[in-house]
Parts: structure tokens; sequence; C-alpha cells
């Protein structure tokens, strides 16, 4: 099983920028891509970002694109999510997920994740 750690969530005004990572640890060999959602409050979970950790391909939300980038260290077996220009509608806590498979058609699927990390909370003020 693989096990995730959220971190770098905090506080920031309208137009700046934070940089959100996910450790992973434990069975990570079986790990085959990565992704963040986040959930407002009164909101469903919706896809932010995902990676296919083999290959490196990016997939993004259209809300997010041109804003925020997913990347991946994979000596530290960590997934990092830059965030640049936050508006407050940005504010959420930002899960990170991993799943065994990911494909095309399923990296926006939270069902297709099968381990979730603890989240963190991001709040961006006007």
């Amino acid at each position: 099983q693989v096990q995730l750690v959220e971190s770098g969530g905090g506080l920031v005004q309208a137009g700046g920028s934070l940089r959100l990572s996910c450790a992973a640890s434990g069975r990570t060999f079986s790990r085959a891509g990565m992704a963040w959602f986040r959930q407002a409050p009164g909101k469903e979970r919706e896809f932010v970002a995902a990676i296919n950790w083999n290959s490196g391909r990016t997939y993004s939300a259209d809300s997010v694109k041109g804003r925020f980038t997913i990347s991946r260290d994979n000596a530290r077996n960590t997934v990092f999510l830059q965030m640049n220009s936050l508006k407050p509608g940005d504010t959420a806590v930002y899960y990170c997920a991993s799943t065994s498979y990911i494909t095309s058609s399923n990296y926006y699927l939270s069902g297709s994740y099968n381990v979730w990390g603890q989240g963190t909370q991001v709040t961006v003020s006007s």
C-alpha cells in the first residue's frame, strides 16, 4: 500500500503563489499515476491535475490551466503542484491521490484513485 502525505498549504493573497508537495512511501512501485483534487465547503471534490508517473504526461483541469503546474521528483517519490495567480475561488482542501492504473480516459475521475492523503488547506484572500 502507498501512503501519501501532503504539505505546503496555507493562506495567501489573491495573485500569490503556493507550492504543494505530496510525498509517497510504501509500495510506490505499484503507483502509475498521481493527482491533485480539491474540495471547497459545500461542493463536490473536483479534479485539479494529474501526472503519469512513468511517462511524465500531465493533465490539468480547464479552470487551472496556465496557472497550476503538476510535476514529479522520481528520486524523492514526491509530486508537486505549483499554483500561481491564485484566486479566491481556488480556496479548498487539496488532496493528493495515487492510482495503479491511469489512462487518458480515467485520470480526472476520483474513483480511479485508491489511495488518498489527508488533505491540506489552501485559502486565498481577496
